[in-house]
């Protein structure tokens, strides 16, 4: 039977072991960083005289967004590969059954954390709405999107 440390999910054992792979998703999180960042911009100067009510984003677009951020984030998949194996006993019968079990907590708790977030957003959300200034707002945030896939981008 395997170590608790051999047991990985395939991705991050390629991310882990092959730099290539890392760069790959390293860029393409940083190129979509920039994208975001750039959207926010155009759409904050567009947006700069007068704040009308925003339609909703359809919810598998916003489902997507999140999926596409998480999958090309590698500090996700190295944290889980750092992070884990700590709290798998060598000796249990049923190392994968752990890390199933550990993997789901950790989702129920972020899925927890994410409502509490989502709501306090859209109490600030309404806030902003209604505020003439907040297109700077949403400048400001595309300028830090850009500046985070830029630093990404060159960091190590």
């Amino acid at each position: 039977m395997p170590s608790a440390d051999t047991v990985k999910p395939r991705a991050a054992s390629i991310l882990a072991t092959s730099a290539r792979a890392f760069l790959v998703v390293k860029f393409a999180g940083a190129g979509y960083l920039a994208y975001l960042g750039i959207h926010m911009l155009l759409e904050g100067s567009r947006t700069a005289g007068a704040f009308t009510d925003v339609a909703p984003e359809p919810g598998w677009r916003i489902y997507r967004a999140g999926v596409l951020t998480n999958v090309l984030n590698p500090k996700v998949a190295l944290f889980f590969m750092a992070f884990l194996p700590q709290f798998v006993d060598a000796g249990a019968p049923s190392k994968i059954s752990a890390f199933l079990f550990l993997g789901g907590l950790f989702m129920f708790t972020g899925t927890a954390w994410s409502f509490v977030l989502v709501w306090c957003a859209s109490a600030m959300s309404r806030r902003f709405r209604e505020n003439p200034s907040a297109g700077v707002l949403k400048r400001a945030a595309g300028a830090m999107f850009i500046g985070l896939g830029v630093k990404l981008a060159v960091g190590k």
